[in-house]
């Protein structure tokens, strides 16, 4: 998944809980806020298989810390993900944490001046947009084939029931398609 730094030309709306005021720092290395907020998932992050539904409660367990070049990023952030068992395509649902670092360039910083604009995200006006960062964290950490549980069956191949349900005599009186014209023929006691 290509990274989505913060354009040092958009301005983060101060509004959107997800953003973070920095001014506070004052620009002195070593001085740390801590900030603790649940906040609405803004948009649905993930895919249709396994996703955090849009509105649904992000908790953010984060760090900011100043440093010679900007602003450090750290901390956690939990969601309830949802979708589909890829096996047997029952709902699933699932608790995610997931570690998220970030440093977040001020605008005359060395960092700011040797990268380019899509490889660091800047401080605008001392306000830092974190959805980006916890949206990449997040949809790195969603599983590619989620599962209901571990040891989960899935579907018979045959008629499509849950290997669950249909117990372990269940089976498929199969023929090998070269004998299928003889057996036509002959009828189905033969």
């Amino acid at each position: 998944m290509a990274k989505s730094p913060q354009s040092a030309t958009a301005r983060p709306d101060p509004a959107n809980p997800l953003v973070i005021d920095t001014r506070d720092l004052r620009r002195q290395p070593g001085t740390m806020r801590s900030y603790e907020r649940t906040v609405p998932a803004p948009e649905t992050i993930g895919l249709d298989v396994v996703h955090v539904p849009a509105g649904e409660p992000v908790e953010l367990d984060l760090r900011l810390e100043s440093v010679a070049e900007g602003v450090y990023l750290s901390g956690t952030a939990s969601a309830t993900v949802v979708g589909e068992c890829s096996r047997c395509l029952d709902p699933t649902s699932d608790e995610l944490t997931v570690e998220v670092a970030e440093l977040f360039a001020y605008p005359d910083s060395v960092t700011e001046a040797s990268t380019d604009e899509d490889e660091v995200s800047r401080l605008v006006n001392g306000l830092v947009d974190t959805e980006p960062t916890v949206r990449d964290a997040i949809v790195l950490a969603l599983p590619l084939a989620p599962l209901c549980r571990e040891d989960c069956p899935g579907l018979c191949v045959e008629c499509g029931g849950r290997r669950a349900e249909l117990g372990p005599d269940h089976k498929h009186d199969t023929m090998d398609p070269r004998w299928a014209a003889l057996h036509g023929r002959l009828g189905p006691d033969h």
